[in-house]
């Protein structure tokens, strides 16, 4: 089978998107998605997805870890399928899809900069001094100081794989406060097994820890491997954040066509 696909990337976290409104791509495999991931045979990206007609929306996001299994939400994913529906013709002022945590909004600014609507959240856990809250996917926060010097590939490796998150797994976001309202966080991502350029999930989670107002407007600027990203929410109570906003930049990569078996 032939695929047309186009390659996206939000802060360097990347994407395989294929345009699935006429259902061409319906019967793709787990084993086919986990090849058009793979850097070295196949397109590589840090997962894959598929935008599809929906009823009543904008369209489908249909999210797939680079694993090859189907999964949860993707931050950055989202924002890049966003500039991706515009950029093939879906050209809207505000943006409504759905995606497997439910119904988002999103819009992009004149500079390009695509801002994503995340889910509520209702409720941070304390777990041994660090923190487990769920943004589309689940994300466990540990504060560390230094943390462009640390081993984020096996602390992460070795929280991800304990006994409490082996089975369904987790996120892992090391997270450095740098002043009041910018951190820095790096990202052990479940499904892609290895340390990412930038998680938006999870800059997401990291940000809501880190707020700065205990109540009201927050604005966190968030440093990562692969670039800036802005999170804007309010905190309406303790631990209860609303009207939380993902923002930075989405770009085309490239497209082309791969044969798969």
């Amino acid at each position: 089978m032939e695929l047309i696909f186009h390659k996206y990337q939000g802060t360097g976290n990347d994407f395989v998107i294929l345009d699935n409104r006429d259902e061409r791509y319906n019967g793709l495999t787990n084993e086919q998605v986990r090849f058009l991931c793979n850097r070295r045979f196949g397109i590589g990206a840090d997962g894959l997805m598929l935008l599809n007609n929906a009823n009543g929306f904008d369209f489908e996001m249909k999210y797939y870890n680079a694993d090859g299994r189907e999964s949860t939400m993707c931050g950055n994913g989202g924002r890049c399928l966003v500039k991706f529906a515009y950029n093939i013709g879906i050209k809207k002022d505000k943006y409504f899809f759905i995606a497997a945590d439910g119904p988002h909004e999103a819009e992009i600014d004149d500079d390009g900069i695509v801002s994503l609507k995340m889910k509520d959240v209702d409720g941070v856990k304390d777990y041994h001094s660090d923190f487990i809250l769920d943004t589309g996917s689940p994300h466990y926060i540990k504060l560390t100081n230094d943390v462009w010097n640390y081993d984020v590939y096996k602390k992460g490796k070795d929280i991800r794989y304990s006994n409490t998150f082996a089975k369904d797994g987790i996120n892992v976001n090391f997270v450095e406060q740098k002043n009041n309202d910018e951190i820095i966080v790096r990202t052990y991502e479940r499904g892609v097994e290895d340390e990412t350029l930038s998680c938006g999930t999870g800059v997401t989670a990291s940000a809501l820890v880190c707020y700065h107002n205990e109540r009201g407007f927050n604005d966190v600027t968030v440093q990562t491997r692969g670039g800036k990203l802005t999170v804007e929410f309010d905190r309406t109570d303790d631990d209860t954040y609303r009207n939380i906003w993902l923002c930075g930049p989405a770009e085309k990569v490239f497209e082309g066509s791969v044969t798969v078996k």
